[in-house]
């Protein structure tokens, strides 16, 4: 057997836990937290050397947690039917009904035909459209969507004949690399636009019972979209690659070819479009207007009445309705099973004293600058997710932050945050994100060329995100960084 990474994790989880299970016996640890960190360690070994796959790892706590006495069998499995995994289900039917009737691919090839004019600013646009397609499809989908439009466009630059060498190549590299970090960029505006936010979502809710809002995530993740994508888009036309050509010569004529290809909006499309603006329109009214109208609608009993309503409306021809099960079923399991996993953890950690006991030994860290505290976070989360998947990863550590962050007199939120945001924030390898996969494979691309600009852009985002965490995120959310209160 090769001695590979995902070998001597195969091997080191299972006897990691065997030995904390025997032998780390400290004072304060009761057996049932013993068996909850035993599980945690062999969890995170498998995670992070990816053993096997990290979805199926994320079903050991079924398996561990009653065994060791840690967490009872319905407990445990009441994880992977939180709320918020039905949030992500409502939310990505709806997106696959976009994907089915090429709504998405319109809406994407309008906002480039509206921007894009030159090298500079077609690049603007497709970044734009990649970052609001994925606010609200998965960054995954949005990456392989834009790539075979932004392919098209770099063959209609290096096919013309007024095109200075190389320049294409050039171009190549930086719309690639804007659409990889759009896509990451997009998703952090809103709840279900990247899973990380989810699993905040429900650690929060699971262990203090506090409920964040789709409106409430939106107002401080938007913003963050917004200021980081243009500093994106400046740093990768104006610093990390130089255009000698600014014009481009046939781009928007390659872009009204595609569009034309799409014909007229067809009738699916408006239906589909209608329930999408209605359910969006839900989500974020639903804490100023439906609540008083209805006051036990929830954030995910509104995806799920999308959902099915996609599933009642028939198409024009009456033949099949907007999406049928045969196309549901592609919603991505192996990411509803990682946020079971991360629940699981969380209710561990809460109901064996894990938590508690975590906390109590962080007493080192008081005392120390909260600022410093939450730029250190947020870069070590940063660059672990590198090579680590950034589900995985929060999930991993949110049930351990809000522990310290009540033993040093801190907000759980600022830690919390700071941990969800830069998981998704990861710039610089293939494996960091799938986007980054997607256009690596493009052929434009080499690991040096990402990594020496996707460094700074690692570096760009430590900095704007510590910054939104530490100044802005109290006020917008209406709590004091020092004081836990469960906000109002």
């Amino acid at each position: 057997m090769n001695i590979t990474p995902k070998n001597i994790g195969l091997f080191s989880g299972p006897l990691a836990f065997i030995f904390i299970l025997l032998f780390f016996h400290p004072e304060g640890l009761n057996p049932r937290a013993n068996a909850i960190l035993a599980s945690t360690i062999w969890i995170a070994i498998w995670w992070i050397t990816e053993a096997i796959p990290i979805a199926v790892t994320a079903l050991l706590p079924i398996v561990l947690f009653p065994l060791t006495g840690g967490l009872g069998l319905s407990e445990t499995t009441a994880s992977f039917g939180h709320k918020y995994v039905f949030l992500y289900i409502g939310g990505f039917i709806i997106a696959i009904a976009i994907q089915k009737w090429n709504l998405h691919k319109r809406i994407a090839l309008n906002i480039i035909n509206l921007i894009g004019t030159n090298v500079v600013t077609i690049i603007l646009g497709f970044m734009m459209a990649t970052a609001f397609m994925s606010m609200w499809i998965s960054n995954t989908a949005t990456a392989v969507m834009m790539l075979p439009i932004a392919l098209a466009i770099v063959t209609q630059l290096k096919d013309d004949p007024n095109t200075i060498e190389k320049e294409n190549l050039i171009f190549g590299k930086a719309l690639m690399l804007g659409i990889a970090y759009s896509a990451s960029i997009g998703g952090l505006s809103t709840l279900i636009g990247t899973p990380p936010n989810l699993v905040l979502a429900g650690v929060v809710e699971e262990t203090f019972g506090y409920e964040i809002t789709f409106a409430q995530w939106f107002k401080f993740g938007f913003p963050i979209s917004i200021v980081l994508l243009f500093i994106c888009w400046k740093y990768l036309t104006s610093i990390a690659f130089k255009f000698k050509q600014k014009t481009f010569p046939g781009g928007r004529e390659e872009i009204s070819k595609q569009l034309k290809a799409l014909g007229k909006i067809s009738y699916e499309e408006k239906l589909v479009g209608l329930v999408f603006g209605l359910t969006a329109f839900a989500w974020f009214s639903r804490s100023f207007l439906l609540k008083s109208i209805i006051p036990s609608i929830d954030d995910t009993i509104i995806a799920i009445i999308g959902a099915i309503i996609i599933f009642l409306i028939p198409t024009k021809n009456k033949e099949r309705r907007l999406i049928n099960w045969e196309e549901a079923v592609k919603l991505p399991w192996g990411i509803l099973l990682l946020f079971g996993g991360g629940m699981a953890l969380a209710a561990g950690f809460k109901d064996s004293g894990l938590a508690l006991w975590i906390g109590s030994q962080m007493t080192l860290l008081d005392g120390v600058s909260l600022f410093l505290l939450v730029i250190v976070l947020i870069a070590a989360v940063n660059f672990l997710t590198e090579i680590t998947s950034n589900l995985a990863t929060t999930a991993m550590l949110l049930p351990i932050l809000y522990p310290m962050a009540i033993t040093i007199d801190v907000h759980p939120f600022i830690l919390m945050v700071s941990a969800t945001v830069a998981a998704t924030c990861a710039f610089m390898l293939p494996v960091a994100t799938p986007p980054n996969a997607v256009v690596f494979g493009s052929g434009y691309l080499r690991i040096p060329d990402m990594v020496r600009v996707g460094i700074w852009m690692n570096i760009i985002s430590i900095i704007i995100l510590t910054l939104f965490v530490f100044f802005l995120l109290p006020s917008l959310w209406n709590f004091d960084p020092l004081v836990f209160i469960i906000p109002e």
